[in-house]
């Protein structure tokens, strides 16, 4: 997760929409020699992915994220520049006879939970974003990062934490990403713009909006990752993407047109060199706290 403290002379910061930005990722291709016959890649069921999977779950690697690809019949992990190649190697030894479905790629920096977003939020001496505004009969609330939701009770507009917005209600993290927040300030307006919130699908084109980088566009790469942040906190369940996030992008929105995706939960990277991005469902936390978009 990524959360960025606020100093008094930060001032207020305009609320924006969300941001995402195109990363793409280089892999490099095996050729063989024109004599050569290659061997048939072995063949993992599903059975075989959970137990892998599992495995990983019980190292204590930190700055890792994976999911189960079943199609190509992988579970595919992606490693920041803190994981050492000996934990390289613990990965694949934990994996046992079936590391031939490990596929390993790298990312740039750090997997870090990002506090900050959207509409940029101010609580407890760190900046978040706002994620989507919500309804439960007539009470308005909004979504944001459940890392976010620990550690501020009460949330403002601007970092003198001045305008009140509302207090944290409840929040998940780890686990979970996800908090939602009321809106106890009735001269706010709290406007709306989703019709739905779908599950994403992997190769879906996606926009990302936050209070640090702005809004940047990308595709979603993977489905019900798992994320081992660098410093703690394991997160279930993300959905995962080549869009680019920074501190205080946090709890900012994941969307496709009007449909609401997801929640910035982490990531690495930065939007001048790309990055990989972790988001928490939308809909699973609409469910955990009986709220709709609109």
């Amino acid at each position: 997760m990524r959360i960025q403290r606020t100093t008094p002379h930060t001032g207020i910061v305009r609320r924006t929409r969300l941001l995402a930005v195109a990363v793409g990722l280089l892999s490099a291709t095996a050729v063989a020699a024109p004599s050569a016959v290659a061997a048939p890649a072995p063949s993992f069921g599903a059975a075989q992915l959970a137990t892998v999977s599992e495995a990983v779950l019980n190292t204590d690697v930190d700055g890792i994220a994976w999911y189960t690809d079943a199609a190509a019949g992988r579970v595919v992990l992606t490693a920041d520049s803190t994981v050492s190649p000996a934990a390289i190697a613990k990965l694949r030894h934990a994996a046992g006879a079936n590391t031939a479905s490990l596929r390993i790629q790298r990312t740039s920096g750090k997997l870090t939970p990002l506090l900050a977003a959207g509409d940029a939020i101010y609580g407890g001496g760190y900046r978040c974003s706002l994620g989507f505004n919500v309804v439960s009969g007539s009470t308005y609330y909004f979504l944001t990062a459940g890392h976010c939701g620990n550690v501020a009770n009460t949330w403002y507009t601007n970092s003198s934490q001045s305008t009140l917005i509302g207090a944290t209600v409840n929040s998940s993290f780890p686990g979970n990403d996800y908090a939602l927040v009321r809106y106890d300030n009735s001269g706010l307006s709290h406007s709306g713009g989703f019709s739905s919130a779908p599950d994403a699908y992997v190769g879906e084109s996606v926009k990302r909006t936050g209070s640090t980088s702005g809004t940047h566009g990308g595709t979603v790469t993977g489905l019900n990752a798992t994320v081992r942040y660098s410093g703690g906190g394991t997160v279930r369940g993300m959905i995962q993407t080549n869009v680019c996030a920074e501190p205080g992008d946090s709890g900012g929105p994941l969307y496709d047109g009007t449909k609401a995706l997801g929640i910035t939960s982490g990531g690495s990277g930065d939007c001048r060199t790309g990055g990989t991005t972790f988001f928490q469902p939308a809909n699973e936390a609409l469910a955990a706290y009986h709220v709709s978009v609109y």
